[in-house]
């Protein structure tokens, strides 16, 4: 009786019931293709999408240094470059990189430098400060400065200099300390027409005498640990005016010199302060 009820309900509902449709091969391949498209097969045990590949490629791409053509990594990825400062402090460079043009500042210190030539500055004409300190620095090519009408402040210290180069009129400071500088390695006329120049630093080198023609505008001189033996009257002031004062002047020192200051008490009347020194 039971399968007897059962097959009339079969029976009933059957004409209301229809077949899902079939899915087209196009729906198909639609389906196939988003998902795929969606993600790649797993990797890992990890689904990575395609786009995210492809972006990850660019941005490799992107980060790849672009070489110089002769080779070598751009100045401002082996050196620091910020708001027109380049920073190559110790980073074994034998020669000056090549620089932005918008370089002001140079600090270039404890490297393996040992000559600086004239084209390296040719073309930055914004040059205000450079510092050599600490490298092998021998010679410097004539000219090598005569382009920079800005440079204010120039250090050379701790190299192997045995003579100076011109100088830019504008500087303010000049450090050639701890060099091996003798009196005939410096030109009559190399601080002459300096006129800003405040601060010179010549302490720890081998001169014979004081350079002559010193500017009015000296503030600070370092002549210690020479070899300075004399100095007459017209060293530091005129002998031929005995109203002339050196007013700019605050500290001469020319301690370790062999020389006894007390020799030469002439030698000192413009000056406000006595040069530090043995006296007697």
């Amino acid at each position: 009786m039971k399968t007897l009820q059962v097959t009339l309900l079969w029976f009933l509902l059957m004409p209301w019931v229809k077949p899902a449709p079939p899915i087209p091969q196009s729906t198909k391949t639609e389906i196939f293709k988003e998902v795929w498209d969606d993600e790649e097969p797993l990797q890992d045990g990890k689904a990575m999408k395609k786009k995210d590949t492809a972006i990850l490629h660019d941005e490799s791409a992107m980060e790849q240094p672009a070489k110089q053509e002769d080779g070598e990594m751009p100045t401002c990825l082996l050196c620091v470059c910020l708001s027109g400062s380049v920073y190559c402090e110790e980073t074994d460079i034998d020669a000056v990189p090549p620089l932005p043009k918008e370089t002001s500042y140079l600090y270039a210190r404890f490297n393996k430098i040992k000559k600086i030539m004239a084209k390296d500055f040719a073309e930055i004409p914004n040059l205000r400060r450079l510092d050599f300190t600490g490298n092998l620095i021998e010679d410097i090519e004539d000219g090598a400065f005569s382009r920079l009408s800005l440079l204010e402040e120039l250090t050379l210290a701790e190299n192997r200099l045995l003579k100076l180069p011109a100088l830019p009129s504008k500087l303010t400071l000049f450090n050639a300390r701890h060099n091996k500088l003798k009196s005939k390695g410096i030109k009559a006329n190399t601080f002459k027409k300096l006129n800003n120049l405040s601060f010179l630093y010549l302490d720890h080198n081998e001169l014979e005498s004081v350079p002559p023609h010193l500017p009015e505008s000296l503030r600070i001189l370092h002549l210690q640990f020479n070899n300075i033996a004399d100095i007459t009257d017209d060293t530091f002031c005129k002998s031929n005016d005995t109203r002339y004062i050196r007013s700019h002047v605050d500290e001469i020192r020319m301690e370790g010199n062999p020389i006894l200051l007390g020799k030469h008490p002439n030698s000192f009347i413009c000056l406000k302060r006595l040069p530090t020194g043995t006296y007697y």
